[in-house]
């Protein structure tokens, strides 16, 4: 059975969505959903995609989709989860899942109320230099005493992964530092007991804090320090120093090398090499499985909740 899928957000992500789906069997993207119809209609035609419209309702009301991807403003995000999910299809929503945990907590329970698929995408969950630490894990080998990460971009106009502009602001609490929250707790396998944030000045134009530095701490005792900045004029990108008590590792995207730098190979962690493309598979063999996906909206919900109560601290 090919499962039929609405991609929604023609932009950055949404094509690394794209990309990823062609390498995988029996999956078929036949709507896209886009603001401009223009931009939509040139995208659909290089992937192949037959629908395209500008309102997700339009795909909703196709009985064919089986399953939708969300790839647009974080703004959006759980109100059109709760849409796909009410209209009967399965969806997986790019992170964060929400920029208000209310918001994010309807998701969940709608989720559990239909019985369907809800996936968020948590890519760092699936990235193979993240599984290679994660299995080490598991297997008993290896426990994170510290993670010591890097977020760092360049981005004090509205910009977004292709240079152009974006119709939205851009998050470090509610979309950059979800991955890192999120990563640590699934990490440790233990819950984050303690949270502190500190912010820089907010930007008079885009009305967001440009630096960010938060402490975590899980049950088990385990800490980690996430810097964050849209001002770094340097290497971009997250980059994340596994300090554990038998080894040190760090990840720089899908490269992992120990902490003496030398290139440790992960080529064969898993499928393929490309995060999007397993956080996908993922999503899919959830549907034809019937089970619930690995970062599934219920169990990244923690990590909302934790970026709640920074956001109050910060607030405070």
């Amino acid at each position: 059975m090919t499962i039929k899928v609405a991609l929604a957000g023609a932009g950055a992500f949404g094509i690394k969505h794209l990309d990823g789906i062609k390498n995988i069997p029996d999956v078929e993207v036949v709507s896209l959903i886009s603001r401009d119809l223009a931009k939509t209609q040139e995208v659909a035609d290089k992937y192949g995609i037959r629908h395209v419209t500008t309102d997700l309702a339009d795909s909703l009301a196709i009985k064919e989709v089986d399953a939708v991807i969300l790839c647009t403003p974080t703004q959006m995000h759980a109100a059109q989860s709760k849409a796909c999910l009410q209209a009967g299809k399965h969806v997986q929503v790019e992170i964060p899942l929400c920029d208000i945990l209310a918001e994010g907590e309807e998701v969940v329970a709608l989720q559990k109320q239909t019985g369907l698929v809800a996936m968020c995408g948590h890519t760092r969950r699936f990235n193979p230099s993240h599984q290679f630490v994660h299995k080490k894990i598991q297997a008993g080998q290896f426990n994170i005493q510290q993670m010591d990460v890097q977020t760092y971009f360049f981005r004090r106009t509205n910009m977004n992964a292709l240079g152009q502009p974006r119709s939205w602001t851009d998050h470090l609490l509610w979309h950059h530092a979800a991955h890192t929250v999120d990563l640590f707790a699934y990490q440790c396998g233990s819950p984050i007991v303690k949270a502190n944030a500190i912010q820089g000045p907010i930007h008079p134009t885009l009305g967001i804090a440009m630096d960010m530095s938060i402490q975590l701490k899980a049950a088990n005792g385990a800490i980690c320090t996430l810097s964050l900045s849209f001002n770094n004029d340097g290497p971009l990108g997250t980059f994340f120093r596994y300090i554990g008590d038998t080894a040190t590792y760090i990840a720089r995207y899908d490269d992992l090398v120990n902490g003496k730098e030398e290139k440790i190979d992960v080529s064969q962690v898993d499928v393929s090499m490309n995060g999007i493309e397993l956080q996908d598979r993922e999503f899919f063999a959830a549907i034809r499985e019937g089970r619930e996906p690995n970062a599934s909206v219920a169990s990244v919900l923690p990590c909302y909740q934790v970026l709640h109560q920074l956001e109050q601290q910060l607030n405070a």
